[in-house]
């Protein structure tokens, strides 16, 4: 697979070109780096301020939760009760608590920006960029119901506050939660009645280097939108929020956070987006043209990876993906095109016996969309691009099953690669040469090239220049590292575990800069 050096320009929601391209900084991670000076002043603020700020900011937790108990004891959960004045006098009280919470957290300054629409005008609060837990300050400055696991209302203490705020409640246990969810987000923002839900659309966080993709749960309604974004002034804290709830664990969110002479927070409330006649029927267009304006408040860029692609970096298999792979650009594409399909085992099946039926054919452009079964379009050029390594306007369909393969199930090492030697094996001996194992693991990996030679000759003991499955598997299970062993040292490649153990960055470094310089210019 390859990255061709010319790519056709896919079709957004709206019918328009798209002018993003992948972002110049893998926008899941943030390298932290503290200069002498920093370090210093850290190490002094852990013996100094730190414990003071935590013994307040925990006093004013325990301190409001009586107020948020008494609030919620007999609330329905279906049903808003008129606000009535004791109710109001405790809303108050809570803001005042929560914000006496930040400031001991050294969060001094609190700047907003434009007016907050009222519920009637906008059910509905798009946050972003989502990056930390520091981004709750805006729903205890709003009190704003939010959505959230529902798990977390059965923590001590924090539960009782989460409860008051009236969130929707997502069940991981419960196979129609997400359904159920939409429904009741859609209930309460055409009622005219509930508080508004803050919703953060990318579902995930980021390291605010640009926006990425925005889930359609907010936009599912079509009711008018209010796009909120928030920014972080102070450097150290915009990045030690976005690496801390990355990599870190709570106490050292607040352990960093805390230790900081002081914060400053800037949340923005940007004009009401009201939804065409066309974005109603297609929540799609509607997050796609809401993220712009949000993107151009901000002055980042935006692009189509979403944290499905980090987890595709993340998952837990015996081939780890390396920093160059293509299998990122890949998987854009497959869920661009509607092509991750539904029964994934019974689709890869299928598709690996009609490509062995193939026996190694090329196809070209419009038999690959026959293959698939989907029209030729711009999108489906690009995708046909990354098999087409030779450019001469032919790919091999058993790359494109391996490729489909490893993105619909990341951590199954196994069963893609058990796939890939039925469609390779020749049929008197089941077995495969070393030309076709390079092809298939380079394909598994994303890369152009890949040399397979120590592996091969470490496999092939008794020199037959073949192997088989079996023989392949037994390798592995005696070497459950081999790929480590015998592909990126021989490749010199580096792979996702040396990119901060998350997720490798997309792009060059050299482009961080000019990122940073707009952070800066705009935050």
């Amino acid at each position: 697979m390859r990255l061709p050096s010319n790519r056709q320009c896919g079709m957004e929601g709206d019918g328009k070109k798209m002018d993003q391209a992948p972002p110049f900084r893998n926008p899941f991670v943030h390298v932290l780096k503290f200069t002498p000076l920093e370090k210093a002043k850290i190490a002094l603020m852990t013996v100094t301020l730190f414990p003071i700020r935590l013994l307040i900011a925990a006093f004013m937790m325990l301190l409001a939760w009586p107020f948020a108990f008494l609030a919620s004891v007999g609330r329905s959960e279906t049903t808003v009760e008129p606000q009535c004045l004791w109710r109001r006098l405790v809303d108050i009280i809570l803001k005042i608590i929560m914000r006496v919470m930040w400031f001991a957290g050294g969060f001094h300054w609190m700047t907003v920006k434009g007016r907050r629409a009222l519920p009637t005008e906008a059910p509905i609060l798009t946050l972003a960029p989502h990056s930390s837990y520091f981004d709750a300050i805006p729903v205890t400055m709003t009190m704003s119901s939010i959505v959230m696991k529902a798990e977390s209302k059965d923590i001590p203490l924090w539960g009782t506050l989460i409860k008051y705020i009236r969130p929707v409640f997502v069940s991981r246990s419960d196979q129609n939660s997400r359904k159920k969810t939409v429904e009741e987000i859609k209930r309460r923002a055409h009622s005219g009645e509930w508080p508004q839900i803050m919703i953060f659309p990318e579902g995930t966080c980021t390291n605010r280097s640009c926006l990425i993709t925005f889930k359609p749960g907010a936009f599912i309604p079509a009711v008018p939108v209010q796009p909120v974004v928030i920014r972080y002034p102070n450097r150290l804290v915009r990045v030690i929020g976005t690496q801390v709830i990355i990599f870190l664990h709570v106490f050292e969110i607040l352990w960093l956070t805390l230790c900081q002479l002081h914060n400053e927070f800037v949340i923005e409330f940007l004009p009401i987006y009201t939804p065409s006649e066309e974005e109603k029927k297609n929540p799609a267009l509607f997050a796609i043209n809401v993220r712009r304006v949000m993107a151009k408040a901000l002055g980042v860029p935006i692009t189509d990876y979403s944290f499905e692609d980090c987890q595709l970096a993340m998952a837990e298999g015996q081939l780890r993906l390396p920093v160059d792979t293509c299998l990122l650009e890949f998987a854009k594409l497959v869920r661009r095109l509607g092509l991750k399909p539904k029964n994934t085992e019974k689709v890869l099946q299928e598709y690996g016996n009609r490509a062995r039926k193939l026996e190694g054919q090329k196809l070209g452009l419009e038999d690959f969309a026959h293959f698939l079964d989907v029209p030729v379009s711009d999108m489906l050029r690009d995708m046909f691009a990354l098999f087409d390594e030779h450019e001469d306007n032919n790919m091999d369909i058993r790359e494109y099953v391996i490729a489909l393969s490893v993105v619909c199930r990341p951590a199954k090492t196994l069963g893609t690669m058990k796939l890939a030697f039925k469609m390779f094996e020749a049929e008197e001996d089941g077995a495969i040469t070393e030309r076709e194992l390079a092809v298939i693991l380079k394909t598994a990996l994303g890369v152009a090239h890949l040399s397979v030679s120590r592996l091969f000759t470490a496999i092939d003991t008794e020199d037959t220049g073949k192997i088989t499955f079996d023989k392949f598997w037994s390798f592995v299970e005696q070497h459950p590292d081999f790929a480590e062993d015998y592909l990126y040292t021989e490749n010199g490649t580096a792979t996702s575990k040396t990119a901060n153990g998350i997720c490798p960055d997309f792009s060059p470094r050299d482009h961080d800069a000019a990122i940073d310089g707009l952070s800066k210019k705009h935050n």
